[in-house]
């Protein structure tokens, strides 16, 4: 085997002969070697070319997880943010509902311990054993909780009382019937201006300029509004709890049968009809239908 190599050498042709068997292995081996070491040199490439891929695959993940876990830490502090601040207010909506039922309380003189806002409800109970005994969010809202509907029972227990003190109070006669004037007959005993006879007086007398207020004494429902034997022009008024008035002899009546009045509300007008001998108000309080002293009545304030 004859192998010729051209090169420029001395501008002549070089040629070498292969002609014993070990020039011919020893020239195979050669061969063999170059073509190893490229076969070698590709695959080497080819995989650290794959595993540079593979590298940067995972930083892009790995940065892609970063990303994701920052924005979670951003959302769940932006959640805390939130619930703190909306426990705050919860704590602040406590602070001045306690401070509201213990003003309430004061204005309406009740009993102090009977609606406590300065201090925590007193409630109890076994205990139970408890896995966890740290205090955390849950434990704090359920706190809260409890404080907003226990003072919400007091201070709707507390309305009612107030309420219903307050409507006593307008539904018991007190004060005078009229703005300006003078008592000209008390409750009780007299003689009788017609008869000359001494005779029971079941009301107070009122005397005034005619066509001067009458006003009513607390807050009730119109009963009657006309005339009536021996009072002249009547209205009568009730005002629940077993109290009930009326006012006689007036000139003109300005409310209806059936009509809700406040105290203090202008009636009628001062006059003299019926059985009078000048402008008066003849005033009566009943209380479960029979007449009474109305001088209690007119002596307090209302």
């Amino acid at each position: 085997m004859n192998i010729i190599y051209l090169g420029k050498f001395r501008g002549k042709p070089v040629r070498c002969q292969i002609g014993h068997a070990w020039q011919k292995f020893a020239f195979l081996g050669v061969i063999v070697s170059v073509l190893a070491g490229v076969a070698g040199t590709g695959f080497w490439w080819g995989f650290t070319t794959k595993e540079i891929v593979q590298l940067t695959e995972l930083e892009e993940k790995i940065d892609t997880e970063k990303a994701l876990i920052r924005q979670a830490r951003m959302n769940a502090q932006s959640d805390l943010d939130a619930l703190a601040t909306h426990i705050g207010r919860m704590q602040a909506n406590v602070t001045r509902l306690n401070a509201l039922g213990q003003r309430l309380v004061v204005v309406a003189k009740l009993d102090s311990d009977e609606f406590d806002f300065e201090h925590k409800p007193a409630y109890g109970g076994p205990h139970e054993p408890d896995a966890g005994t740290a205090m955390d969010l849950n434990t704090v809202l359920t706190d809260l909780n409890e404080q907003l509907q226990s003072r919400e029972q007091q201070l709707s227990l507390l309305e009612d009382v107030i309420m219903r003190s307050e409507l006593m109070k307008e539904a018991r006669p007190a004060g005078r019937p009229i703005g300006k004037g003078w008592i000209s007959s008390y409750y009780g005993k007299r003689t009788d201006p017609f008869s000359g006879k001494i005779e029971m007086h079941k009301g107070m007398d009122f005397a005034g300029k005619k066509g001067s207020d009458i006003k009513a004494v607390a807050s009730g429902v119109v009963t009657w509004s006309g005339e009536r034997y021996g009072y002249g022009n009547l209205v009568e008024i009730n005002h629940g709890n077993g109290y009930v008035t009326r006012y006689g002899h007036n000139d003109q009546i300005v409310v209806n049968t059936g009509d809700s009045v406040e105290r203090g509300q202008t009636i009628s007008k001062m006059g003299s009809t019926g059985r009078s001998t000048g402008p008066h108000v003849h005033f009566e309080v009943l209380l479960n239908d029979r007449q009474i002293d109305p001088i209690r009545f007119v002596q307090s304030k209302a």
